[in-house]
């Protein structure tokens, strides 16, 4: 079993009237099975209402199943007496930094999660020193998280999850809410960390370039996983994913029109190098 597995996977948001009775119910996640080993870089992409982020927070435990099964280092996340563990296992980082960074220090805002989870004070500033440095913010240590870029902020928050050293890290849409620059800051921190610290990550987004690095992709659709493989498996079908209301990488979407054109290019490019690579064999044939 890998350090992620769901099985047949369910989540129910139900809403009720002033009687107490069951007046709709939404099928957020239905039926999804996952498995993720450790050390992998996996990437969940949706449209909004896809189920994406539903899932994402069972994996952390802030939603319980209401069918089926999801295991965090093989411990059960319906059984309540695992969530402690499950949320040093699985660290989570949300979309708006905000909501995650509450110390008016840097460094004192990453040693708040180490702190509440008992690590003694010798090792915490160890913990916090070596978080900060792995996500490039080492020199803001002492500066006010208020003062900081919102693609700085990010890198804060990744780095007070990562200071409680967990084995995977769920980042829900992390950089819906920054410019182009900060995106960019985010998504090389996580891949960085993933390619260098070996932590398991976990990306959820709707933007189609920050996954063309992950060992594999998911996409989901009213709560089902509809398209899985390799990053050049999937952005292989432009039409699926265009049905489903989905982007994919400006190159690779030139590189399908080039090919309706009639021009020799390989289905699922995912870089410029590729295409250009592509077009000088077509060029010399």
């Amino acid at each position: 079993m890998g350090i992620i597995k769901a099985a047949k996977l369910f989540y129910d948001y139900v809403t009720k009237d002033e009687h107490d009775e069951v007046e709709n119910v939404i099928h957020a996640v239905s039926g999804v099975d996952l498995d993720v080993e450790a050390g992998q870089f996996i990437a969940v992409l949706g449209h909004n209402g896809s189920g994406k982020s539903t899932l994402a927070k069972q994996i952390n435990a802030l939603l319980v199943p209401t069918g089926g099964t999801l295991w965090v280092k093989d411990m059960d996340t319906k059984d309540a007496k695992n969530v402690w563990k499950i949320r040093q296992s699985a660290g989570m980082v949300f979309q708006n930094p905000d909501n995650q960074i509450i110390a008016s220090l840097v460094e004192e805002d990453v040693g708040f999660g180490p702190e509440n989870i008992g690590v003694p004070t010798k090792d915490i500033w160890h913990r916090v020193q070596n978080s900060l440095k792995a996500v490039g913010m080492l020199e803001y240590s002492q500066h006010s998280p208020n003062k900081l870029s919102g693609g700085q902020k990010q890198r804060v928050a990744i780095a007070g999850v990562m200071a409680m050293e967990p084995e995977c890290i769920v980042l829900d849409e992390p950089t819906a809410m920054l410019d182009p620059s900060g995106r960019k800051e985010v998504i090389e921190t996580i891949r960085e960390l993933n390619r260098e610290k070996k932590v398991t990550v976990i990306l959820i987004t709707h933007y189609m370039d920050e996954v063309v690095h992950a060992d594999k992709v998911y996409v989901m659709d009213d709560g089902k996983i509809v398209l899985s493989g390799t990053p050049r498996e999937v952005f292989s079908q432009v039409e699926y994913l265009k049905q489903l209301r989905l982007d994919v990488p400006q190159v690779t979407e030139l590189a399908y029109e080039l090919k309706q054109a009639g021009i020799d290019v390989p289905e699922g490019v995912l870089t410029v190098d590729e295409l250009v690579k592509a077009l000088e064999r077509h060029k010399n044939r």
